[in-house]
């Protein structure tokens, strides 16, 4: 088995006008992290099919077991106050102290599998947006960055 996915790499000025605005939302909001022990500061904006964005940051704990990533906390956040509307893309921006990260940062483990929990249910793509300051990374869908991935179909 091959397993092939498709990875745009643009400058952020090729971007469309929503998807700049979008990873900005998502920069901004690594200026809410609270990350006292990795400086690791990262912001994700998720946007909804009717246009509305969530945003969230990382927040860490001494106890790091029960600190939360930054598209989890939008992710959660959007599925709280608009459990209906489905998302359609996810902006990630990263920054270590004052600088924003050169290449970009993809998700984890575990946000990659609460955002494919909603294509799932929504049965439509999230678009994903990686920021870096030399480019931007786009996929088309959460899927693509978990290959093999597992959902609710497998459990029946």
């Amino acid at each position: 088995m091959d397993i092939h996915i498709t990875v745009e790499h643009l400058a952020f000025d090729q971007l469309k006008a929503d998807d700049r605005e979008l990873i900005e939302r998502a920069k901004q909001m690594t200026f809410t992290s609270y990350a006292p022990y990795s400086d690791f500061h990262v912001g994700a904006a998720l946007q909804l099919s009717n246009g509305q964005v969530y945003t969230g940051s990382n927040q860490e704990n001494a106890a790091f077991g029960i600190a939360l990533c930054a598209e989890r906390t939008a992710f959660f956040a959007a599925g709280a106050n608009s459990p209906e509307v489905p998302p359609v893309a996810i902006a990630i921006a990263a920054r270590s102290g004052e600088e924003f990260t050169a290449q970009p940062v993809s998700p984890c483990g575990s946000c990659r599998q609460a955002l494919l929990e909603a294509e799932t249910r929504f049965k439509q793509p999230i678009r994903v947006l990686l920021y870096g300051t030399e480019g931007v990374y786009v996929v088309s869908k959460v899927a693509d960055l978990l290959p093999l991935n597992f959902d609710g179909t497998l459990m029946k």
